[in-house]
C-alpha cells in the first residue's frame, strides 16, 4: 500500500486527489498539508507545514497542487527528506525545470512535473505538434476559472514549445501591424501567440488554430471536471518510484 501526501489538500485539485486516492485499492491518503488547516478533515490528519508532515507521517510520495510561489521550496523539502514527488502546480518556467533538473539529483529520488495530467490533453499537445510539421501559421486560446493565477498556462506554454521545436515553413506576418492596446495580439512564445481567458465557469480548455490558404485547422480540448486529471495522478503516484531525478511530463510514462 503506497501511502500518499497531498501537499495543498484543502484547494479544488487537492480535495480531488484526496478522493482518488482514497478510491485506490493500492493507495492510502497519508496526511494534507494547507497553510489554511485548522484542523484534521473528513479522517485525514491535516498539517499546515510540508516537512513536519513528511517527518510525522513517512509518505512514500508527495502530491503537490499548491502555489507558484511556493512549489519549488516544496520539491527542496521532498528532496532533503527523501521523498519522491508529483507536482501538478503550475506556474514553473522552462528554466524552472532545468534549474531543478540541476540541482536535485540523487540517484533515489525523483519528481515528475506535469503542466497537465488529463490524457486528452496530452493527445492534444502531441497532435498539434504533429500538424505544426504542416502548417505554419498557428495560434493558442486557452480558457481557465477566473482563480487560476498564472498566465498563460503551463499547458499552452508547454503546447507552445513542443510546436516551435518543428515549426518549419514561412510564417506570414504583416510588418505594419500594430497593437492598439498592449498585449492584444497575446504572448509571444517565439512563433507562437498565446491568448489566456480567465472567467468563472471554466475549469481547463485549450484550442490550438492552425491556418493556411483556404483552410483552419482546430485542435481543441476541455476538461469540464477535475476529475479528467485525476487518472493521469494516480499513474504517476504508481509510476513514480521507477523514475530518477526530474522528470518534465505525463507523456513521460504513458
Amino acid at each position: 500500500m503506497k501511502r500518499v501526501l497531498v501537499s495543498g489538500a484543502l484547494g479544488k485539485m487537492g480535495s480531488e486527489v484526496i478522493k482518488a486516492v482514497r478510491q485506490a485499492a493500492d493507495l492510502e491518503v497519508a496526511a494534507g498539508v494547507d497553510p489554511r488547516a485548522e484542523y484534521d478533515v473528513d479522517g485525514v490528519k491535516m498539517f499546515t507545514e510540508l516537512a513536519p508532515a513528511i517527518t510525522a507521517t513517512k509518505p512514500d510520495v508527495v502530491v503537490d497542487f499548491t502555489q507558484p510561489g511556493v512549489v519549488v521550496e516544496n520539491l527542496k523539502t521532498c528532496y532533503e527528506l527523501g521523498v519522491r514527488a508529483v507536482v501538478g502546480t503550475t506556474g514553473l518556467t522552462a528554466d524552472d525545470v532545468e534549474k531543478l533538473k540541476r540541482e536535485l539529483v540523487r540517484e533515489d529520488w525523483a519528481a515528475l512535473i506535469a503542466p497537465n495530467f488529463a490524457i486528452g490533453a496530452i493527445l492534444m499537445m502531441r497532435f498539434a505538434q504533429e500538424a505544426a510539421r504542416y502548417f505554419p501559421n498557428v495560434e493558442i486560446i486557452e480558457y481557465h476559472h477566473s482563480q487560476k493565477k498564472d498566465a498563460p498556462s503551463g499547458t499552452a506554454i508547454k503546447t507552445a514549445e513542443m510546436i516551435n521545436q518543428v515549426l518549419t515553413g514561412q510564417r506570414e506576418t504583416n510588418p505594419d501591424e500594430f497593437e492598439k492596446l498592449p498585449g492584444a495580439r497575446g504572448a509571444a512564445s517565439s512563433a507562437v501567440h498565446i491568448h489566456s481567458v480567465r472567467l468563472p465557469g471554466y475549469v481547463a480548455h485549450q484550442e490550438v488554430i492552425f491556418s493556411s490558404a483556404g483552410q483552419l485547422l482546430t485542435i481543441k480540448h476541455d476538461s469540464t471536471h477535475r476529475e479528467s486529471f485525476m487518472p493521469g495522478v494516480l499513474l504517476a503516484i504508481r509510476k513514480i518510484g521507477e523514475l530518477e531525478g526530474i522528470v518534465y511530463g505525463l507523456e513521460q510514462i504513458l
